[in-house]
């Protein structure tokens, strides 16, 4: 997973680890991507996360998010000067950290995502941050 990581970093910017302060354990991931499906909303760069489980529920995703958005306001040319975020209609925390960060969601921008192929995951809810 590292190696595609590196493989998409985009003019310096892409995926970052994230680890605890606290016992420097890594934890999982955060950063910005571009995604490689055509959508009614790409091109865009997406802000995402994902970290283990017992790193659930502590904060750890909203605070490495907003450190993301304060260097992506300064290092990156959004398109439509905005970042976007999106996730299976199902997944609720991770629903509440775009809230958390300022996010929004529109119904109307809500889609069936063109690569997942579980049928119970594949409608996605949408948030955009104008920046």
């Amino acid at each position: 997973m590292v190696e595609r990581i590196r493989a998409r970093w985009n003019d310096g910017w892409g995926l970052w680890a994230v680890e605890r302060n606290d016992t420097q354990e890594f934890i999982g991931f955060v950063g910005f991507s571009q995604p490689r499906f055509d959508a009614h909303f790409t091109p865009c760069v997406e802000i995402g996360w994902r970290l283990s489980a017992p790193s659930w529920g502590q904060g750890f995703a909203t605070e490495a998010a907003l450190a993301a958005l304060a260097w992506g306001r300064e290092y990156i040319d959004f398109p439509r000067n905005e970042v976007v975020s999106f996730t299976a209609a199902t997944n609720v925390s991770s629903r509440r950290v775009m809230e958390k960060i300022g996010m929004s969601r529109d119904p109307a921008d809500d889609f069936a995502h063109p690569t997942v192929e579980d049928p119970a995951l594949r409608a996605h809810v949408l948030y955009r941050l104008a920046l």
